[in-house]
């Protein structure tokens, strides 16, 4: 076997990732502590905040989740990895980030805040997606909401199939 063959599990390791609440595994690599805070509705945020943000294998999915801030995902190594986005209108916009932009594959993707997204794990032969994204103004977990099925599934019943695969079942 080669030593320096890239997996999921080394990846977790050597990137210092650990387990995050909406699937997958990450790790703040980046915060603009250089600069004045931002004042936003929810209290003062970093002007940008960045992760790295793995899907493997065994933590496929990143389940619906709703951020205030904008989210710029840059594609690094690995699987395709595709995002489901509803918008504001209830329409579903689906894209794949992945290293194939010959077939469409997106290298960058840019998230608005106010949208409701997923992400989940293409099938491949690496077995992980490996992403970062820049959030700005900066993450914070108070801004952040993780979908509820019920909640979701009642308001975009149109995408219901979608949402139960892309959310965690709750009741």
């Amino acid at each position: 076997m080669n030593p320096r063959l890239i997996t999921a599990s080394n990846l977790v390791a050597v990137l210092d990732l650990e387990p995050h609440v909406e699937g997958g595994f990450f790790r703040r690599t980046y915060q603009a502590d250089h600069r004045d805070m931002l004042e936003t509705e929810g209290g003062q945020r970093f002007l940008m905040t960045s992760i790295y943000y793995l899907l493997t294998a065994e933590s496929p999915v990143g389940q619906f989740h709703f951020n205030q801030s904008d989210i710029l995902h840059y594609f690094h190594l690995g699987d395709a990895i595709e995002y489901s986005l509803i918008l504001a209108d209830g329409s579903l916009q689906t894209l794949v980030m992945g290293s194939d932009v010959l077939a469409g594959q997106h290298l960058q993707l840019h998230v608005p805040g106010g949208i409701w997204k997923a992400s989940r794990l293409l099938n491949g032969e690496n077995g992980f997606g490996l992403i970062s994204e820049a959030v700005s103004p900066g993450f914070d977990f108070a801004d952040m909401e993780i979908g509820n099925r019920r909640k979701l599934t009642t308001q975009y019943p149109q995408h219901r199939a979608l949402i139960e695969m892309l959310t965690r079942d709750e009741d």
